[in-house]
């Protein structure tokens, strides 16, 4: 087993693991797995009420990253105002493309799917489904932002919100 270089995250940093979005790291661990030794970062997901464990070679290469940059988020933000560029696909291709981006990790690609997928109260509903594509989009956004910043998520929530409504006027 060859020892990829590790990344210089440390307990109490917070992190963005794709799938999960913003974690905190509560511990570094030593466990033995099926006979083989392996140092395991220990990551709280507060409001999942989840616990993860990532093997600390294996970090980097799931794509585990630390906090965007306040640029990066500044750039997210931006993004959210432009115009939203909702493909001709058939829903299910673009439902699965939303889900790839909110899945990346990527906060752009996250601030994108917000764009296209908010709407204002004099448009049509959304379905059922772009609700919950967008609402996860949404909480993955606010929950970094609020991270980066070191507000709270209510504080974060209304920032977006506010970008978005300057975008609708």
């Amino acid at each position: 087993m060859s020892k990829a270089k590790k990344p210089e995250f440390r307990p109490n940093d917070f992190v963005v693991y794709p799938a999960h979005g913003v974690g905190r790291i509560i511990s570094i661990e030593e466990q033995e797995i099926a006979g083989i030794s392996l140092e395991l970062f220990v990551i709280s997901f507060e409001k999942d009420k989840m616990t993860l464990r990532v093997p600390t070679h294996k970090a980097t290469e799931v794509g585990m990253r630390s906090l965007s940059s306040p640029d990066v988020v500044n750039r997210a933000m931006s993004t959210l105002k432009g115009k939203a560029k909702v493909k001709r696909a058939m829903w299910s291709r673009r439902a699965q493309e939303y889900e790839q981006k909110i899945n990346s990790g990527d906060l752009i690609a996250i601030a994108e799917v917000v764009r296209d997928l908010h709407r204002t109260d004099d448009q049509r509903e959304q379905s059922y489904s772009e609700r919950q594509l967008y609402e996860a989009a949404l909480e993955r956004l606010t929950r970094e932002v609020a991270a980066v910043s070191g507000d709270d998520e209510a504080a974060a929530q209304k920032q977006v919100d506010e970008v978005l409504e300057t975008r609708a006027a």
